[in-house]
């Protein structure tokens, strides 16, 4: 099966910069999301799309499947998931023998911005960045597809 384990985590300040090696605009919709399985449309730098289908997450890690589609294709797609498609651009910062991947939200969430990194397994010792905050990994608010059905920047709780 194809899985996905990940951690994430507020980002503070802007110490990652320096670090980043690239960068991409993404769009990505969310076609279907419920409590068992989300599917989604993703484009980078509308050169590039693939089709995710992710299972329920269990702790860091959950089912993920992912296919290349025609960019014509997602463009469509992207158009039939609005309104729940976000926009953000991804920075890929190396620290510490891992890639993560730090994402800063635009439009309706503006101002967000979330560090993730993957994992091999779920008990891998990570060293933590000093510009990581709080971790968010166990909150579903944060999840993308939940981003794409909210208004605005999740408040504290």
């Amino acid at each position: 099966m194809a899985q996905e384990i990940e951690r994430k985590f507020l980002v503070m300040g802007d110490g990652w910069k320096a670090l980043a090696k690239s960068s991409s605009l993404l769009r990505q919709g969310y076609l279907s999301s419920n409590a068992k399985a989300t599917v989604r449309v993703r484009s980078w730098d509308d050169a590039r799309a693939a089709l995710t289908l992710k299972g329920k997450a269990s702790g860091m890690t959950r089912a993920e499947y992912e296919y290349d589609v025609p960019m014509d294709d997602a463009r469509e797609m992207l158009e039939m998931a609005r309104p729940h498609v976000l926009e953000k651009r991804r920075h890929l910062v190396p620290f510490a023998g891992l890639t993560w991947e730090i994402d800063v939200f635009g439009g309706r969430h503006a101002g967000l911005i979330i560090a993730e990194v993957e994992l091999e397994s779920e008990d891998q010792v990570v060293e933590l960045p000093d510009w990581v905050g709080r971790e968010v990994t166990d909150d579903e608010r944060y999840y993308n597809a939940s981003l794409s059905r909210s208004d605005g920047i999740p408040q504290p709780l």
